[in-house]
């Protein structure tokens, strides 16, 4: 099981879906403005990520598939990155550069399979100021 772990980052909140054997598969599309959003962005991509159809950008003339999605891609160092985005067409996670394109699709079903009954782990809160 996987576990998205909400943290503290300059402007807001982040995360990342780590899989259970505590490797980070996916970053936060964004930086949230409070942990109740950040909270419903983990919300949207367990709810997204299983029903996401596969957009491969790397296939020369590739079928642009609709929302939700997984869009797999090459950066500009060559390496193979995902990114998801919800039914909305928002950015809601994204992955690491991988050499091999093999290792960005398993990092696309390891979202998929550790999403869909992941925890979410909120922040300790601050200590109050004394």
């Amino acid at each position: 099981m996987g576990k998205f772990i909400i943290s503290k980052c300059n402007g807001g909140f982040t995360y990342n879906l780590n899989a259970a054997n505590g490797q980070v598969i996916a970053t936060g599309g964004q930086v949230y403005a409070s942990v109740d959003t950040c909270r419903h962005g983990c919300e949207s991509v367990i709810a997204n990520a299983p029903l996401a159809e596969l957009e491969d950008q790397t296939v020369e003339g590739f079928e642009q598939a609709g929302c939700p999605k997984f869009e797999l891609y090459t950066d500009k160092a060559g390496e193979f990155r995902f990114r998801l985005k919800a039914a909305n067409g928002q950015i809601i996670a994204a992955s690491e550069g991988y050499v091999k394109k093999d290792g960005c699709l398993n990092g696309i079903n390891s979202v998929r399979v550790n999403a869909a009954d992941s925890e979410i782990i909120l922040p300790e809160p601050e200590p109050e100021a004394k």
